[in-house]
């Protein structure tokens, strides 16, 4: 089981669940991704394993190390972290794998306090939580999101309840509005929720000037040249038709807003590009200042960003299979009034489903810095493969591995040969190599495991 484990792990690149190291010698580097892997969505340390090219080395002491490594989790963490730490076999080396949960925190150095200690994950790389990361991480302790807190810069009537009332089609009073949570109490006295001003805040654009979306059609396949612009403000709750009618404008396709789920031939899958805006603005951490929801249409492509990598404790692998945390309650809930959202978790399974069956590439799901980013292709993106990649993608897809010999009578070529197309399929991206080294007769390959589909 630890082999299989292993290889899997293998099979993927650094990230943000995942670090290779040679050795303990860079102890301090360690306790920080332990401390980055525990408050972002736990994650994998593995020790044996050159983290360039990920030859592996194994560690000459195992137990030694092992118990090394545990005392120095329990000294430098705070709050107690205890990972699982255990050694595992794998071509006659020693490995230590170290398995960090999720778990609420914050956890930080205790030698550098919460305010300077606080570490989380981004890519493959440890970030200095600032203030705003911090304060999101005590909002997770305490089970509250940030949509849910109290809007001190506000009262009750800078709700707009006429438009709420008009788009859930009956009339919303005070208690309605609490029931939504548009609108909560301090006491005795009643308060906006940072959800209800960001819904219908009649002072939004002032306490909240990035909640907004920042629309653009770019020419060609990149970001050099604008060929149109839109800055949509205003309600949140109103926001959906105007994006979707901007997209409508600038690609070969005809979205009529009344009816939104009709099914017709167009350029984008209509379902798709609907559920991607949806998650956008119901998945944005509107925490964060300087940052709004963007979307970019290419000649090839359609982006939708939104600030916020994905939830504390959730995987992009994770949310794929339709585990939900929701980072905006108040904006979920009242989305899911409006008919918006069906079904918590789903929605990405949706954008899939859509592609697919309009016979699209298949639709990109990453991270990218601290944001959450959906690409969706139109058919100019669909290339031909050379026929011998095919071949392997196929024996892979079934047999899961693959070596040179093997390589080289599926193709038909020398040995030689195949190892040359192998290497160029490694450099490229599709194939990860296992094995001891360079020169190891018995290096195994598999295909990529990719963060986003």
């Amino acid at each position: 089981m630890g082999i299989e484990i292993i290889e899997d792990i293998l099979r993927q690149e650094e990230g943000k669940n995942i670090e290779f190291k040679e050795n303990t010698n860079s102890l301090p580097k360690i306790i920080t991704t332990a401390i980055a892997f525990a408050n972002t969505s736990g994650g994998v340390i593995i020790i044996g394993i050159e983290d360039k090219n990920k030859k592996i080395v194994g560690v000459t002491n195992p137990l030694l190390e092992e118990e090394k490594l545990a005392n120095a989790f329990s000294d430098s963490i705070k709050p107690r972290l205890l990972p699982d730490i255990q050694i595992i076999s794998y071509r006659e080396k020693q490995l230590i794998l170290i398995n960090i949960p999720h778990i609420n925190g914050p956890f930080y150095l205790k030698n550098q306090g919460l305010e300077n200690g606080v570490y989380v994950r981004l890519g493959s790389t440890n970030r200095l939580a600032d203030l705003e990361i911090i304060e999101n991480l005590k909002r997770q302790a305490l089970n509250i999101t940030f949509d849910e807190q109290l809007c001190f810069q506000s009262n009750p009537e800078d709700i707009d309840l006429t438009t709420a009332s008009e788009l859930l089609g009956k009339k919303v009073k005070l208690n309605e509005a609490i029931s939504l949570g548009l609108i909560g109490t301090h006491g005795k006295n009643s308060l906006p929720t940072n959800g209800g001003i960001i819904l219908f805040g009649k002072n939004k654009d002032k306490i909240f000037p990035d909640a907004r979306i920042l629309c653009a059609r770019f020419k060609g396949i990149n970001t050099n040249e604008f060929l149109d612009e839109q800055t949509i403000s205003g309600h949140l709750a109103i926001m959906l038709k105007q994006i979707l009618s901007f997209i409508s404008r600038h690609t070969n396709q005809a979205i009529k807003i009344k009816t939104i789920k009709s099914q017709h031939h167009s350029e984008y899958p209509i379902v798709a590009i609907r559920e991607a805006v949806i998650n956008a603005l119901v998945h944005a951490d509107y925490s964060l200042s300087g940052e709004s929801i963007k979307v970019a249409i290419f000649d090839n492509r359609i982006e939708i960003t939104n600030p916020g990598g994905m939830p504390f404790g959730i995987t992009i692998e994770s949310a794929l299979k339709g585990i939900s945390k929701l980072r905006n309650r108040v904006i979920g809930r009242f989305f899911k009034e409006l008919g918006l959202i069906e079904q918590w978790g789903s929605g990405l399974g949706r954008i899939i489903d859509q592609c697919h069956k309009s016979k699209l590439p298949p639709p990109v799901f990453e991270e990218v810095g601290n944001s959450f980013r959906v690409t969706i292709f139109n058919h100019l993106l669909i290339t031909k493969t050379k026929k011998w990649q095919n071949e392997i993608i196929h024996f892979l897809k079934e047999k899961k591995e693959i070596t040179s010999p093997i390589a080289a009578k599926l193709w038909k070529i020398s040995d030689r040969a195949a190892r040359d197309r192998l290497r160029k399929l490694v450099i490229e991206g599709l194939l990860i190599e296992i094995g001891t080294g360079p020169n190891d007769p018995y290096k195994k390959y598999k295909l990529k495991t990719r963060g986003a589909l």
